[in-house]
């Protein structure tokens, strides 16, 4: 099924989108007569001028219907299923789990036990969020900045620990956020980088200089803009000034109201050239999918209140909400149009973490994905907020 009139991020004016078997074949601009290019027994669904996206790709979170994946285990290999597939009735076609700060024996057993998922179940799903690999959130972090990760579990960023971490599953890792100020040498980065992994900057004191000397190492993301990391100042902008400054970075940030301030916000968007510097994340938690309560978080709990998780002393651990209430958040504090804000989501992910070169007039990022992961978004003209649902359905 062809569709027809529908607004594309990325794409000027009205467009159509054509589709094969499935596929999505190309997006171009809609002609004068639709019947001129598509034959006449070919099913339409005409968009209305509403617009027409891929689904999400969420590059940070951490567990999902009560599962921790720093807590993965064989026996949850059917409970990952469930996972993947509630992520995908989410409005989200591919993530990476996230493994936080803990003992290497948990990563260990943790990405043997995805290794395992990777081969026998996920090529046997469909309609299930695509898991991409592994972004490891530590153990490589500055202590000062290690928010809620547990202190006992860092390590200090040498090649030789590196090594530890990854043994036989380096394969599987596709991010790893570090602080660049505990490798002065640059060598843990060039090992990573040597293994094709996207190093992203995070958790972290590093003053401009040592996060600009990161990225010419080969640095090309930063870890929840804002958060566990030195504020903004006019005379040390440090490591998110220099990100922000660098064409070739781009930063992940959390839209829940909590971890930033819509108005920080704001002048984070402005500042880095909106979805060409930025991409949405949802920093989500094991009880995303469930009810606020009290719920176990490696050996501590957290309270989680209307999406927003905390430790008892009331540190920030996380969020509970899905990536694309990012996107809705975005529109429903004005400060981000509706293509924007769905870029962010969808798009610019898929740029930071190399699924798409980033040109659109070069590479369409639709070409060749499956047609029934597309989202529609509506935009009530009234009150201004925004609706999705998968054309998949």
């Amino acid at each position: 099924m062809d569709i027809i009139k529908a607004r594309v991020p990325g794409y000027s004016g009205i467009q159509h989108i054509h589709i094969q078997d499935g596929v999505i074949q190309r997006v171009e601009p809609m002609g004068q007569s639709v019947a001129s290019v598509i034959p006449i027994h070919e099913p339409l669904l005409d968009a209305g001028e509403d617009w027409i996206s891929l689904g999400g790709v969420d590059l940070q979170i951490n567990g999902a219907l009560g599962l921790a994946f720093p807590n993965l285990a064989s026996e949850h290999l059917e409970k990952l299923a469930e996972i993947s597939q509630f992520l995908w009735q989410q409005g989200v076609d591919a993530f990476l789990l996230t493994l936080v700060t803990t003992s290497v024996e948990n990563i260990q057993r943790s990405l043997a036990t995805i290794a395992k998922f990777v081969e026998q179940i996920q090529p046997t799903q469909t309609n299930a969020a695509q898991l991409l690999g592994v972004h490891l959130e530590g153990p490589f972090l500055n202590p000062e900045k290690r928010g809620a990760h547990p202190a006992e579990y860092l390590l200090p960023l040498t090649v030789d620990q590196v090594k530890r971490v990854l043994g036989d599953y380096a394969h599987l890792v596709k991010a790893v956020t570090l602080a660049p100020e505990l490798d002065p040498t640059g060598d843990a980065i060039a090992y990573l980088r040597s293994l094709g992994i996207t190093i992203s900057l995070g958790h972290s004191q590093a003053t401009a200089a040592q996060a600009q000397q990161a990225f010419a190492q080969g640095a090309t993301m930063v870890t929840h803009a804002f958060n566990a990391m030195p504020t903004l100042h006019h005379r040390e902008p440090g490591l998110l000034g220099a990100a922000i400054a660098d064409p070739n970075v781009q930063c992940g940030f959390i839209a829940d109201g909590q971890h930033v301030s819509p108005i920080m916000l704001d002048i984070l968007l402005r500042a880095s050239r909106y979805d060409q510097g930025l991409f949405l994340v949802s920093d989500a938690l094991a009880p995303l999918g469930l009810p606020d309560g009290i719920y176990p978080w490696d050996t501590r709990r957290i309270e989680v209140k209307n999406g927003t998780a905390r430790l008892p002393a009331g540190t920030l651990a996380g969020t509970t909400l899905p990536l694309l209430v990012g996107v809705q958040n975005l529109l429903r504090w004005k400060i981000c149009d509706v293509e924007l804000a769905i870029a962010l989501a969808t798009t610019s992910p898929r740029h930071a973490i190399g699924l798409w070169s980033g040109k659109f007039e070069e590479d369409c990022p639709y070409r060749g994905q499956p047609a029934r992961n597309l989202l529609r978004w509506s935009l009530d003209s009234a009150t201004q907020s925004l609706a999705w649902q998968r054309l998949g359905t």
